[in-house]
């Protein structure tokens, strides 16, 4: 009865989001996997890998130079930050930093801004988050004599009140870090309120969106953030993340250590060394790819970006509501996170009782699906939610470009894993 439940919502999606004309674009996805593991990084598409195959084969220099070769190098940069600008919907493309990583981006700004900090001031971080927006910051603290204050999650129900960071929040507060979207549960708590709360106080707001921005129009002025990052693998662009600061005076006020002839404008100071030219020409061409999603987008290319991921979000969620449904109809499934009436990502992690979660996910790929198992580098959630120590949890992430086949075989595979275990438990 469940699996005849869950077959009439998957034939009850909309048609208007064409996600075949989408997987025909991935290369990768020809290998009739379901690439269920997209929370941990996205395939690209074909126009990504051209583009960057395209800037070795034409051949670029080094910026600053007085030749053709140099002057594309700092066209793909300029290009590359106007892209992420529309992206996350901010005017001025000055405000776009890139490194290797969050990670890498993180402990770059707590160096800087914690050269600020003075003793007596306070810090504020989160159980919920991943644990790069929690330990450069907390690790900058400690070198700075700073207090660090840590807002809990309610582990009954996978959320973050709001109440739970603004609480802690107080005149001596200097930056308050927080997800925009939990990578492990897809939580999304309320952060233009958090963000207030912080701004009113005098307080920064870093907030983590590497998971938030594959799934949602991002508006990072109307969240509120003073600084945004983004990973551009999460949303089928190359190994290349980015901070942004709606208002590039804040990045301005900011310290950072550079070499002596490094240029010391914002926001190359904060970038070492010489660009990664044609990743920043995949990261071009991953938001173009995205603005296309929906074949009626039209406009210039933040209009077509809101279009498009509005389809995909709706695509998405869709999607989700049936895993969701099908894992909650499945004996021995225990789902942790967000209820049926909580905002979330499309990213869904449970438990099986009676399998260790790397089981399910040796199980789930016998039956060709791609699932991450274990904590997600979401270290504080894990201790929290008591499972860290056990393993973690089995990850289900949908992505713009999962179908209906993808979830139904997912769905299949820990039917099959419960019906086996419970037969193995049989007298």
């Amino acid at each position: 009865m469940a699996r005849r439940r869950v077959a009439r919502r998957l034939t009850s999606l909309s048609v208007a989001y064409d996600v075949a004309a989408v997987r025909a674009q991935y290369p990768a996805l020809a290998d009739g996997r379901a690439w269920l593991d997209g929370a941990a990084g996205t395939q690209v598409p074909a126009a990504v890998i051209e583009a960057m195959s395209g800037v070795l084969a034409a051949g670029v220099g080094n910026q600053g130079g007085r030749f053709a070769a140099s002057r594309r190098a700092g066209e793909i940069v300029a290009q590359a930050r106007a892209a992420v600008a529309d992206l996350v919907g901010v005017a001025d493309p000055s405000g776009v930093v890139f490194g290797r990583s969050m990670t890498a981006l993180t402990y770059r700004f707590a160096a800087g801004l914690s050269a600020g900090w003075r003793p007596g001031e306070e810090i504020v971080v989160t159980q919920l988050d991943h644990d790069a927006n929690i330990r450069p910051w907390m690790q900058a603290a400690a070198a700075a004599g700073v207090r660090v204050r840590m807002a809990q999650l309610d582990p009954a129900t996978g959320t973050l009140p709001a109440d739970a960071v603004t609480g802690l929040i107080t005149d001596a507060t200097r930056l308050v870090a927080v997800t925009a979207a939990s990578n492990l549960l897809g939580t999304i708590p309320d952060v233009p309120t958090i963000a207030a709360v912080a701004r009113a106080a005098g307080a920064l707001t870093y907030v983590d969106g590497v998971h938030h921005c594959p799934h949602a129009r991002v508006d990072v002025t109307g969240l509120g953030a003073d600084l945004y990052v983004t990973s551009a693998y999460k949303w089928a662009g190359p190994h290349l993340a980015a901070v942004i600061a709606p208002d590039p005076a804040v990045l301005a006020a900011i310290p950072a250590a550079n070499l002596e002839p490094a240029p010391d404008t914002v926001p190359e100071r904060f970038e070492l060394g010489t660009n990664p030219f044609e990743a920043l020409a995949g990261v071009t061409a991953a938001v173009d790819h995205l603005a296309t999603l929906d074949g009626a987008a039209t406009g210039d290319r933040r209009a077509r970006l809101l279009r498009s991921r509005a389809s995909a979000v709706g695509h998405e969620q869709r999607l989700c509501a049936v895993l969701v449904d099908g894992l909650r109809a499945t004996p021995g499934v225990r789902l942790l996170g967000p209820g049926p009436q909580e905002a979330r990502t499309p990213t869904v992690s449970f438990l099986v009782q009676g399998c260790a979660p790397v089981d399910v996910a040796v199980a789930l790929d016998a039956a060709g699906v791609n699932a991450w198992h274990g904590h997600s580098y979401a270290w504080e959630a894990t201790g929290a939610l008591g499972i860290r120590d056990s393993g973690g949890a089995l990850r289900l992430s949908i992505n713009h470009y999962n179908d209906e086949s993808d979830v139904e075989r997912a769905l299949a595979a820990v039917a099959a894993l419960v019906r086996a275990k419970g037969r193995e438990q049989l007298p």
